[in-house]
């Protein structure tokens, strides 16, 4: 590989003095000052580092006929899945809602109809709240009676969220206007006079991209009174880290309340009965022993899905007045994912092997039918009343764009509702499935998706995308950027590591706190697997993952730095060490564990990728993606890793970090800013791989 180093020259980045003693073990953090993300020093050091960055991609002659292709398939129409509300004793006032995006708009505009043969009108289009796009509509829910709509906005990224109301008919805002909420929705009462929502307490202004989130509360809001005014409903000042998720059931009568504390995913489940003025809020299940989801209620009970001595999933009923307990859908073989309920039946989602399954049981628990999918992928969606007898689902795969379809529950039929157009042959290209051995023996799945007819002959660039992590499974998805990738020759890898949720709790716990090495192992196994098949060299290897995935390829890069020829770690959490400190990083501790444990501080610090970075080391060519509104993994991760990798650094390979300005941890983002970010990093790849693409 040629010197693609030997220009470079990296901004001198100064070593402070600071040092901390953990359970008697000191360790430096010379880059600690990089934290203050307001000081002028630090953005002195970004704007230095971006003009390293940039002046390298900008050189690269492929990049902008990268972004031409990558704009060029972008442009194609990208409908959400349909939902209908407004009063179900009168169809009259029923409504449709669904986003819509042309194509290449920065944010996706939601529309509204009377019925699906209806001409649409806009109701929220958020491409007109900002000149380039970086404010985005973070949340939103319909009143029961179809004619108010409470919505959050975000700006820049950030997970702070502005509520405000629209009523539907005039298309106007009222005076509402809520501040503070992160990590919240909205649910509205049944007399349509308000909904309940959570939030913080306000911030320091100059911090509040950085303070640690703790004492949420779950409030009342009124229509047309000021926030100030809100009924406070549930705040446990004894317990910093709870928060609240307050939804109101189908028939209005009730308020569920989902405690939760970090990313634990066990939660407790309160309730207070709405149809008593005053009335108190009630623990239903009050000890953090699983996970519990509320379904819906029939008289005394509430249905529930929990992994409680399940940790694949089951259904169960809890009588609210006597806590007595029923099983109602056992633990099957497959992954339950969720549930909801249409035509007074239960419609259960399954993974299977990371494939959907979709299954229908009668509210007895007896199966009634498997649904018939278009192929094997994923399909979400199922979403209404309890009495409807239609709904809508999306199907999705690796070479199947997004397609939504219409689901009779009686027939239990499929009709085709929108399906995109976009311009590529999906006969092109194939997707396998493989089951790969980890170290300790496990066995992992893993998709791989190429060209049809495909030469296995070590040459190909590959890309090995992982997350691993906090119970979310990775199945087949469809992505504008992966099939510039395949049309490029190239193999996209996708594994489905130990920590992700796709075999259940059991699966998830495999890959946390003292258990976390099994990720990266697992990841290094695929990487490894697929070099002794012949997809590949290490010399064509690339390996990404965002946020927790970008973690994963911090770890990975450190530790087998031979493997890889690139890593693309973006958002990553990369000082295990100060993760809790920041915003709400306090909650990942149930993932990661706690780095004032005495027992899980050397688990940490032993892969923490900024502390496991060797000098004289040559790593792989580098680029570490983040922004600087990232108030969920704070940039300083990403600044501090960087610092330490290009100090540590020897070799010819370019590490480099690229830092995006008015943007977040992804959320949102205007799909300009996507391409752009897209094809800069196919364009290192590129580069580093010594690709010579023909894009069409």
């Amino acid at each position: 590989m040629s010197d693609l180093n030997q220009s470079l020259t990296y901004p001198q980045t100064h070593q402070g003095d600071d040092v901390e003693n953990y359970h008697g073990t000191e360790i430096a953090d010379p880059y600690r000052w990089l934290e203050d993300s307001n000081s002028q020093e630090t953005q002195t050091w970004v704007e230095a580092q971006n003009q390293v960055t940039f002046a390298y991609l900008q050189d690269i002659p492929v990049r902008s006929p990268l972004k031409q292709r990558l704009t060029k398939l972008w442009d194609f129409e990208k409908y959400s899945i349909p939902f209908k509300q407004g009063n179900q004793q009168d169809e009259s006032t029923q409504r449709y809602f669904y986003f819509k995006n042309d194509g290449l708009q920065n944010q996706s505009v939601l529309y509204v109809l009377d019925n699906l043969e209806a001409e649409p009108d806009i109701l929220l289009d958020p491409n007109t709240l900002s000149e380039d796009g970086t404010v985005a509509l973070s949340g939103m829910a319909i009143s029961e009676d179809g004619n108010f709509m409470a919505y959050g906005l975000s700006s820049s990224g950030s997970d702070w969220q502005e509520w405000k109301v629209r009523e539907i008919n005039t298309k106007a805002d009222l005076q509402d206007h809520l501040k503070w909420l992160k990590f919240s929705g909205a649910s509205w009462t049944h007399d349509h006079k308000g909904f309940f929502y959570s939030r913080y307490d306000e911030p320091q202004a100059d911090t509040q991209f950085e303070d640690a989130n703790y004492y949420q509360k779950l409030f009342y809001h009124r229509l047309g009174t000021p926030q100030s005014e809100d009924q406070l409903i549930y705040e446990r000042p004894d317990h910093k880290e709870w928060g609240f998720n307050g939804g109101v059931t189908e028939d209005g009568k009730f308020l569920i309340i989902s405690v939760w504390q970090g990313t634990d995913p066990r939660n407790l489940i309160f309730y207070q009965d709405l149809t008593q003025p005053n009335s108190s809020v009630i623990e239903l299940i009050q000890e953090f022993e699983a996970e519990y989801s509320f379904i819906d209620r029939e008289g005394d009970w509430f249905w529930l899905q929990t992994d409680l001595n399940a940790p694949r999933g089951k259904v169960i009923g809890i009588n609210f007045k006597t806590e007595e307990r029923t099983e109602i859908i056992p633990e099957a073989v497959e992954t339950l994912q969720g549930i909801s309920l249409l035509n007074h039946q239960f419609v259960v989602s399954y993974l299977k092997d990371a494939r959907t399954q979709i299954k229908i049981f009668d509210l007895e628990g007896m199966f009634v039918r498997e649904v018939e999918l278009p192929g094997i992928g994923s399909a979400g969606g199922f979403d209404g009343k309890r009495s409807d007898t239609e709904t809508f689902y999306a199907y999705t795969s690796f070479t199947t764009p997004t397609t939504i379809y219409r689901y009779n529950m009686a027939t239990g039929s499929s009709t085709l509702y929108r399906q995109p157009q976009v311009d590529f042959d999906p006969r092109d290209y194939e997707t396998r499935q493989v089951f790969y051995t980890s170290q300790d023996g496990t066995q992992v799945p893993m998709f791989i998706t190429h060209k049809t007819g495909l030469v296995l002959d070590g040459s190909n660039p590959t890309i090995l995308y992982g997350y691993g992590g906090f119970g979310i499974s990775l199945t087949p998805s469809f992505s504008i950027s992966r099939i510039v990738w395949l049309e490029m020759g190239g193999v996209y890898a996708i594994p489905n590591l130990r920590g992700g949720g796709e075999y259940g709790e059991d699966w998830h716990q495999a890959g946390t706190k003292l258990n976390k090495q099994n990720v990266f192992d697992d990841f290094i196994a695929a990487a490894e697997w697929l070099i002794a098949n012949q997809y590949t060299s290490s010399q064509k290897l690339a390996i990404s993952g965002g946020s927790n995935g970008g973690l994963l390829v911090g770890a990975c890069m450190t530790q087998r730095p031979d493997l890889f020829g690139a890593a693309l770690p973006a958002v990553g959490v990369m000082d295990m060490l100060r993760f809790h400190k920041f915003t709400i990083g306090w909650a990942w501790c149930p993932e990661y564990g706690s780095p004032e444990n005495p027992e899980e501080f050397p688990v940490l610090h032993g892969y923490s990728p900024l502390h496991n970075l060797k000098p004289g080391t040559a790593y792989p060519a580098t680029l570490i993606t983040t922004a600087d509104h990232d108030d969920r993994v704070v940039p300083a991760h990403s600044f501090k890793f960087i610092s330490a990798l290009q100090a540590a650094h020897q070799g010819n390979h370019p590490v480099l970090i690229r830092i995006e300005t008015k943007a977040g941890h992804g959320a949102g983002k205007p799909t300009a800013k996507i391409i752009e970010e897209l094809a800069d990093g196919f364009a290192f790849l590129i580069k580093v791989f010594e690709m010579n693409p023909d894009l069409p």
